[in-house]
C-alpha cells in the first residue's frame, strides 16, 4: 500500500469534512460539491486505504479507528499546509492567510473591537471568530479546531497559557436597588438577594460559587439564563442581581440601567487569557495575532472597560 500515490488532497478535505460534520450531505454542501462525488472521493479514499474508515450504526456515522487515525493525520497535513501557504506569503512581505479564533460568550464584547483593528492593519488576513460557551471550546480544543483561544478560567489541560487583559467580575444591580450605594456589603447580607445566574459550567459561575463556599453560604437562585444578555435584562426588570463579568456590562452601565455593588470580596480578580495546546506550533497569522493581542489589542480592550469605571466615579 502506498497512499502518497494514491491519496488525492481533495480526497482528504472530503474526509475531513464528514468526519467533522458526520454527514456526507453536510459535508457535500459546505465543500459545494455533489453528494455522488463525495460518496466517490470517499469510496477511491477507502480503497486506497484498504481498510473501512467510516462504521453505520443505526443512522449515525462513526469513524473506525483507522478512521481516527487518518482524521489527525489529514488534519496536520492541511496546518502544515497552511503555515507553509502563510510563510511564502510572510516571505513576500505580505501578512495574508486566515485565523480562525474562538472566544466563550463573554468575550464577545471586547474580541471584535481587537478583531477590527487587527482586520485594518492586516487586510490580508481573514479572520473568523466563533464565540460559543465554554463545553464547546473544550471539545475546539482537544481536536486543535481552531489556531487561537480566548477564555476567562483557562481549562485544566497541557495548555499554552498567557494572561492578557484584566477580567473583574463584578454584583450588578438594578439602580434602585436598596443596596446601591451602600458600602461594602457583607458576603453573608448578599447571599439573602435573589439572583440570576448563567448555566452552570461557565468560569464566573464557578468563580463565585467556590467564594460562596468558602463563606460557607449559599444564595437563592431565582432564574439560570442560558445567555448573558438575557441575565442582564432580568437584572434590569428586577428579578434579581448577578455576577458578571464587566466586560459584559460596560454598556449598561454608561446607560446606568445597572449599578455595580460594592461588596467584600469583589470585584474577583481574574483575568482573560489567550491559549492553545502545548506543543503546537503557531501559524504566521496566529502569531502575528498573538503578538499584536499582547502589545496592542489588550489596550483598546482596556480603554472600553475603562469607560464604564469613569461612570461610576
Amino acid at each position: 500500500m502506498n497512499l502518497i500515490r494514491h491519496v488525492t488532497f481533495r480526497q482528504l478535505q472530503v474526509f475531513e469534512a464528514i468526519a467533522r460534520t458526520n454527514s456526507f450531505t453536510a459535508a457535500a454542501e459546505e465543500l459545494c460539491l455533489t453528494q455522488p462525488t463525495v460518496s466517490m472521493q470517499i469510496k477511491k479514499l477507502t480503497d486506497a486505504a484498504t481498510i473501512s474508515l467510516f462504521d453505520y450504526v443505526g443512522k449515525r456515522l462513526y469513524l473506525t479507528d483507522a478512521g481516527k487515525e487518518l482524521l489527525t493525520a489529514s488534519r496536520e497535513i492541511f496546518e502544515s499546509m497552511s503555515r507553509f501557504e502563510m510563510t511564502v506569503a510572510d516571505m513576500k512581505g505580505v501578512k495574508q492567510g486566515k485565523l480562525s479564533l474562538t472566544a466563550v460568550t463573554t468575550a464577545e464584547y471586547f474580541a471584535p473591537r481587537i478583531l477590527g483593528a487587527f482586520s485594518q492593519r492586516y487586510p490580508g488576513i481573514k479572520v473568523v471568530l466563533n464565540v460559543t460557551n465554554r463545553e464547546s471550546i473544550l471539545r475546539r480544543l482537544v481536536n486543535n479546531e481552531d489556531d487561537l483561544y480566548i477564555v476567562g478560567l483557562p481549562p485544566d489541560r497541557d495548555l499554552h497559557i498567557t494572561p492578557f487583559l484584566d477580567n473583574p467580575l463584578v454584583v450588578l444591580a438594578p439602580p434602585n436597588h436598596t443596596l446601591v450605594g451602600k458600602r461594602r456589603v457583607s458576603l453573608k447580607r448578599l447571599s439573602n438577594e435573589p439572583f440570576v445566574v448563567r448555566e452552570p459550567g461557565t468560569g464566573t459561575s464557578m468563580s463565585f460559587n467556590r467564594l460562596l463556599e468558602e463563606r460557607g453560604l449559599t444564595i437563592t437562585v431565582r432564574m439560570e439564563l442560558g445567555s448573558n444578555e438575557a441575565v442582564k435584562q432580568a437584572v434590569i426588570g428586577g428579578l434579581g442581581l448577578t455576577v458578571l463579568s464587566r466586560h459584559a456590562a460596560v454598556h449598561e452601565l454608561q446607560s446606568r440601567e445597572l449599578a455595580v455593588l460594592d461588596v467584600e470580596g469583589f470585584p474577583i480578580d481574574h483575568q482573560w487569557h489567550i491559549v492553545y495546546p502545548t506543543g503546537k506550533q503557531l501559524s504566521v497569522v496566529a502569531q502575528t495575532f498573538f503578538n499584536y493581542l499582547l502589545k496592542e489589542g489588550k489596550d483598546i480592550a482596556e480603554e472600553h472597560l475603562n469607560n464604564s469605571i469613569s461612570q461610576d466615579e
